[in-house]
């Protein structure tokens, strides 16, 4: 019999005691003893992008989001490879009737159909895709330099710079952003894809300047940037040194979901004219525009460009929502 004075004998008495508690609780339990106590096992530690990685791949809503935008993005790059026909060419031109058959049915090389021109409406559809992307991400990118232009003065100097730069912005978010973009492209001389895209990438500017204004207002109150001004740091080095990179996590999280909206301005700029006015270059906003005419007796002229709209700018917010969850700190509690 172990002595009860003996801190050994205690050991082995709560040794034996877990033992017999885990036998009869249904056996398959890990045993715990006396020397596990205050032992904690090593672990590498997780960077918030590895972080957010592990939540991402086992998120269906985000992969369906990266699943049709990356299909988009292939499709737009070999669009010329893919599409069946030339979407210029009239083939179906000599079948073409205005007054018993404008708009030639579906058949085999067409499962379509063609427009009112003869062209094929499956191949602009495909071609017109890479016009969408170009005008889509080229307005993000220019609204993004802007916004990080603006951005960067209001949070790095603060004082009577932000103050001008955020009523700036205030009168510019005041103004609908549709509203905004039409006044804009409707100033150019001659419409065309640049006008769309510089229209657009302005309305874009004040959501990315007040979203990198705020994040470095935070930044600049952070530890390490008050450690490196005490250590005589020069002001333009923490800027773009700490400040900015710290603070770019959210913005490029935005720019996806101002993708989907610049995509959606930029077939509402083209449906009303102001795009692009040669349509021998398709563009799925200009084709809505094109079957208004035929809208009551063939909807599928405007049905086909206005899905693709609608499932490409579902994508690139389905991605963007779920980057958005899986970089917040307080989704991951």
């Amino acid at each position: 019999m172990p002595n009860p004075l003996n801190p050994r004998g205690k050991k082995e008495r709560i040794d034996a005691l877990a033992a017999t508690s885990a036998d009869t609780s249904g056996g398959g339990v890990a045993v715990a003893t006396v020397d596990d106590a205050g032992h904690v096992e090593e672990s590498t530690g997780v960077s918030l992008v590895a972080s957010a990685w592990q939540r991402l791949r086992r998120n269906p809503v985000f992969l369906i989001g990266l699943t049709i935008t990356t299909l988009f993005v292939l499709l737009a790059i070999f669009a010329p490879l893919i599409a069946p026909h030339d979407p210029a060419d009239p083939i179906l031109l000599p079948e073409v009737r205005p007054q018993t058959n404008p708009i030639p049915p579906a058949r085999e090389g067409f499962p379509l159909g063609a427009d009112n021109a003869g062209r094929d409406i499956l191949s602009r559809l495909i071609v017109g895709s890479r016009q969408t992307l170009v005008v889509g991400v080229m307005a993000t990118l220019f609204g993004l330099l802007g916004g990080l232009t603006l951005g960067t003065l209001a949070g790095a100097f603060g004082g009577w710079v932000d103050s001008v730069v955020m009523r700036v912005v205030d009168v510019m978010l005041s103004i609908p952003s549709l509203l905004l973009a039409f006044s804009i492209a409707a100033i150019a001389a001659r419409a065309s894809q640049w006008t769309v895209i510089i229209a657009i990438a302005v309305v874009q500017v004040p959501i990315f300047a007040r979203l990198l204004r705020g994040s470095m207002l935070a930044q600049r109150a952070s530890d390490h940037v008050l450690a490196a001004r005490a250590l005589g740091v020069k002001e333009s080095a923490i800027v773009f040194r700490h400040m900015l990179p710290n603070s770019l996590g959210p913005v490029i999280v935005q720019s996806t979901l101002v993708v989907a909206t610049s995509i959606i301005d930029a077939a509402a700029l083209s449906f009303l004219g102001l795009g692009n006015p040669d349509d021998r270059q398709p563009e799925w906003g200009q084709m809505l525009g094109k079957a208004q005419p035929y809208i009551y007796d063939h909807p599928a002229l405007a049905v086909w460009p206005a899905l693709c709209i609608i499932v490409v700018a579902l994508g690139f917010t389905l991605m963007g929502e779920s980057l958005r969850e899986a970089l917040d700190p307080k989704s991951r509690r």
